[in-house]
């Protein structure tokens, strides 16, 4: 399953088997053991592009779900002090730079009997994986309502318009070179709402911290978080553009109601909203 998901990521088994440190010949054997298997084929090889076949796609799903839990239990069987508890984590990759990586660091730091795993996922995914309980906590931009599913709102995140140049207008920052940023489905409305004329710009960027790299090198203007740009503004890297509106989006923390590691995950809450409350204090 894992040569499955490295090849399907990578449409190429070359490329999968030095990511694996396996031979191309092992990777090819693999996926025609799985097929062999399943009866189907579960890969179409052209040449120079590998894609998943109708029965291939079906198979992503529990490949994936099989591979994350076979790494969770490998981690809670090789414990060997049965008083550390692993907890997963997943959260939307615009989030991490944001508000998660400070909030992994300070769980790390103040629960060491926590043994953290980490990953970035879409927010399907993320759903998901907690409703599978392959994931025990996840933080993402849009709020989901699950039979079984708790959500709680953790941070509010300002969004703000910076350019690379100063002193621009609202108008002059998204008349040329402007970026859309994805900051979920509610942010892609606001945003049509507020600039209905805005032509379509001629980039996006689904992760805000690929959008800031961006305009460092190259210039423009976008949308970004507020704490990701605090610096490049003091600086003089970023400058904000007056008078353009403030978006607020929320953090939104997920976990299933039936999961065994209640107590552990409601300590990782309450150091989140701690967090929440000392972002509140802290002076701008």
């Amino acid at each position: 399953m894992r040569t499955f998901l490295e090849v399907y990521k990578t449409r190429h088994f070359g490329r999968a088997a030095e990511n694996l440190y396996v031979t191309q010949s092992a990777v090819s054997a693999r996926i025609k053991l799985l097929e062999e298997k399943l009866g189907v084929r579960v890969l179409s090889r052209e040449r120079n592009n590998v894609k998943l076949t109708p029965a291939g796609q079906k198979l992503l799903r529990y490949a994936e779900t099989m591979v994350t839990t076979w790494h969770r239990a490998r981690q809670e069987i090789a414990v060997a002090d049965e008083a550390r508890i692993p907890l997963s984590i997943g959260c939307s990759p615009s989030l991490w730079e944001v508000y998660v990586r400070e909030w992994v660091g300070r769980l790390h730091r103040q629960q060491p009997g926590v043994l953290l795993t980490v990953e970035p996922h879409d927010r399907e995914v993320l759903v998901r994986r907690v409703l599978e309980h392959t994931l025990d906590i996840a933080v993402t931009l849009e709020a989901t309502r699950f039979e079984g599913l708790v959500t709680t709102v953790v941070r509010r995140i300002r969004l703000i318009l910076v350019a690379s140049q100063p002193r621009l207008s609202v108008e002059e920052a998204i008349a040329e070179r402007y970026i859309l940023v994805d900051w979920g489905t509610r942010h892609s409305r606001a945003h049509a709402e507020q600039f209905p004329d805005l032509p379509t710009p001629a980039i996006r960027f689904g992760h805000g911290s690929m959008a800031r790299d961006y305009l460092l090198e190259f210039g423009g203007a976008a949308y970004l978080a507020e704490p990701s740009v605090g610096a490049d503004l003091k600086q003089g890297r970023l400058h904000r553009v007056r008078n353009a509106p403030v978006v607020v989006r929320e953090a939104i923390a997920m976990h299933a109601t039936d999961n065994e590691r209640r107590a552990v995950i409601e300590q990782a809450l309450r150091l989140l909203k701690a967090g929440r409350a000392a972002a509140k204090r802290r002076p701008r």
